[in-house]
């Protein structure tokens, strides 16, 4: 529980909501002090046989509900099998809550719908935390409690209209028995009064589906930005740098993948409208050597590699190449009077070689020029890039289209709601 009360607290200080400027303080224990509060009741008893399958297998729709509040889901998707988890990183929550920032940071003032709905997916993912660790046998509820009391939820925050940094309310611990409750009142004066609540099922959906617009916004924006900045600060000569890397092998050659290139329509090369000319930079390290780079179909790339101890780099996964090695021995012939390359470059110091990118399937190779072992370079890659200028433009029209359609989503039923909850019950 104190993990969770600490996790609770940084959440609702950064991303999880910015609802308060007071720092978490360093402690499992509880703070009543605290704006964002969190009880649950030690379980008096628990079922021997749900703790084999609560945690898991009932568990799994209320997981499917809460990756896409925090973001998690789209973790888990891209992310399988690693052990860096998320919470509310461009999920619903973390969307609504960087919404309310940029609106306090020029309006000084929290929404007060979007405070009362960020409660809500906080809530939810709380219970489930609080299921999952076995420290309760009753199902998390499928709903919303919206607003900043709630005297039947794991945890409480105040109201929207407190000062960032004030007090809120503590919640008081439930009676023995009732696993998961607060009490909601101000200074322990009970449980507030629930007011009618316009936030409608269809007005959920639509916030929810409108997140979806405003997730894929801030990924369009973010590639605009890095093109963006790309074309400006990486662009040298005319050409846009890709990056360096060393690559290294015990055997005779180093050559990539193979490159397949395509042009969809006659008489138009796509490959060449997009990337333009490649240009790469190789040098042999430790300097001095002479070395070889050059471009050749796959086919026949592979065919001079045939029987030769070379190694294909397959990727750069944290910027540290992989390799998937090849055994055999030395090249009948040095690369440069092999005869099949598309373009060259060969020589002591720093080769670099200029192609025209051109559609097909190509694979690049590096050797020494006498064809010995070890190889060990350096690869600087870059492109001209003609067509950056336009993904950049579609990029950003894009993401401005998506932000103002998810927002108006997002903005209509929350102002709905908000004039339907002022109004006074009747009946």
């Amino acid at each position: 529980m104190g993990v969770l009360r600490w996790t609770w607290r940084v959440q609702y200080y950064a991303i999880g909501g910015f609802g308060t400027d007071k720092y978490p303080p360093f402690t499992l224990a509880g703070d009543p002090g605290y704006p964002a509060h969190l009880e649950i009741d030690y379980p008096r008893h628990l079922s021997r046989g749900l703790v084999l399958v609560k945690w898991w297998l009932l568990a799994i729709p209320q997981y499917i509900i809460i990756g896409l509040f925090t973001g998690s889901g789209a973790w888990f998707a891209w992310h399988y099998g690693s052990s860096n988890a998320n919470w509310a990183g461009t999920g619903l929550i973390g969307i609504l809550a960087l919404i309310a920032a940029v609106i306090l940071l020029f309006t000084g003032e929290y929404p007060r719908q979007i405070f009362d709905f960020v409660a809500g997916p906080n809530r939810w993912v709380l219970r489930v935390a609080a299921y999952a660790g076995l420290m309760t046998d009753s199902y998390p509820p499928f709903r919303l409690d919206m607003g900043g009391h709630d005297p039947a939820s794991t945890l409480t925050v105040p109201p929207a209209s407190t000062p960032p940094g004030q007090d809120g309310a503590a919640g008081q611990p439930a009676a023995p028995g009732e696993p998961g409750r607060t009490g909601a009142g101000p200074s322990g004066q009970g449980p507030a009064a629930a007011g009618p609540s316009g936030w409608t099922a269809g007005r959920i959906i639509a916030v929810v589906i409108g997140a979806v617009p405003v997730a894929c916004s801030l990924g369009l924006l973010a590639g605009g930005g890095g093109a963006v900045w790309a074309t400006t600060a990486h662009r040298h000569g005319g050409y846009v740098d890709l990056g360096t890397q060393t690559y290294h092998t015990s055997g005779h050659a180093l050559a990539s993948r193979q490159i397949g290139l395509y042009t969809t329509t006659e008489g138009w090369d796509v490959t060449r409208s997009l990337f333009g000319t490649v240009r790469l930079r190789v040098t042999a390290m430790p300097g001095g050597t002479p070395v070889f780079t050059g471009i050749a179909p796959a086919g026949a790339a592979g065919r001079y590699l045939t029987g030769v101890a070379y190694a294909t780099i397959t990727g750069s996964p944290g910027g540290h190449p992989s390799y998937a090695g090849h055994a055999g021995g030395a090249p009948a012939v040095p690369p440069a009077q092999a005869g099949i390359w598309a373009v060259t470059a060969a020589g002591p110091g720093t080769q670099t070689l200029v192609w025209p990118v051109t559609s097909g399937h190509w694979t690049v190779v590096a050797m020494n020029a006498d064809g010995s072992a070890p190889v060990s370079v350096q690869v600087n890659v870059a492109a001209t890039l003609p067509a950056l200028p336009w993904v950049t433009t579609g990029l950003l029209i894009a993401g401005a289209i998506f932000l103002v359609a998810g927002a108006l989503l997002i903005a209509l039923p929350a102002r709905g709601a908000s004039r339907q909850r002022a109004i006074p019950a009747s009946g």
